[in-house]
């Protein structure tokens, strides 16, 4: 990464850092149970999600060692497993986030584990931009010869040069999002890379009201399994 990326990538995994910081000092002089318990739910969940952005940018370290292969895998499965990890943080914030499959191919070529981080990001960049008037929307739809995984948000409109930068696979170190400062520039930057270890399109769909991030994975020639 270039200099101004590895300054992105610091500055994002400084800030869980001071939160976890900013908590465990709360937590020390609050005698209040139910406070307690708040706070100690969102240590954990601060400190998850700083520790699989730093487990995921080791990844991109090691894509060409071999051990992220392609396999059939059920993209429906791979969705509700996120959503059951991803769901805690959108209550804790007060959002929502609905989940709709209109997919026929149930399987695609790809790698559960990168997938799964993929997806993660692209959900944990919507956090901030729903409420019970617009819920974040994750769809898993077919498109062409491939399978589509959009997540929808209303937050505020994602930069030009980000955007075409996504388009054209060219997202090439993390980037500050100034116009989305909930949103992760480092989470999509982990997303670029592990799209191209797959061969999969990533890419977005600016709206009037928000952005819908997506990955187009190939159908797997795989007979389909039961879900």
């Amino acid at each position: 990464m270039e200099v101004s990326g590895i300054l992105v990538a610091a500055h994002e995994l400084k800030a869980p850092l001071c939160l976890i910081r900013q908590l465990t000092l709360a937590l020390g002089v609050t005698s209040d149970a139910s406070t307690k318990e708040r706070l100690q739910n969102q240590l954990i969940e601060v400190s998850e999600r700083a520790l699989r952005q730093v487990n995921d940018l080791a990844k991109i370290a090691r894509l060409e060692d071999g051990l992220f292969t392609t396999e059939p895998v059920s993209v429906r499965g791979v969705c509700e497993s996120v959503l059951h990890e991803i769901m805690p943080l959108f209550q804790f914030e007060g959002r929502e986030l609905v989940a709709t499959y209109s997919n026929k191919s149930r399987l695609a070529a790809a790698n559960r584990e990168l997938l799964y981080s993929i997806i993660y990001n692209f959900c944990v960049n919507a956090v901030r931009y729903s409420d019970q008037a617009s819920s974040s929307q994750l769809s898993v739809s077919d498109r062409q010869n491939c399978i589509r995984v959009s997540v929808r948000d209303f937050g505020p409109a994602l930069p030009t040069k980000i955007w075409r930068d996504l388009q054209t696979g060219q997202l090439i170190q993390p980037t500050a999002i100034t116009m989305r400062p909930g949103s992760s520039g480092l989470g999509l930057y982990i997303s670029s890379q592990f799209a191209r270890h797959l061969h999969a399109k990533l890419g977005a769909v600016r709206h009037r009201d928000g952005t819908s991030f997506y990955i187009d994975l190939p159908i797997s020639k795989q007979a389909a399994l039961p879900f």
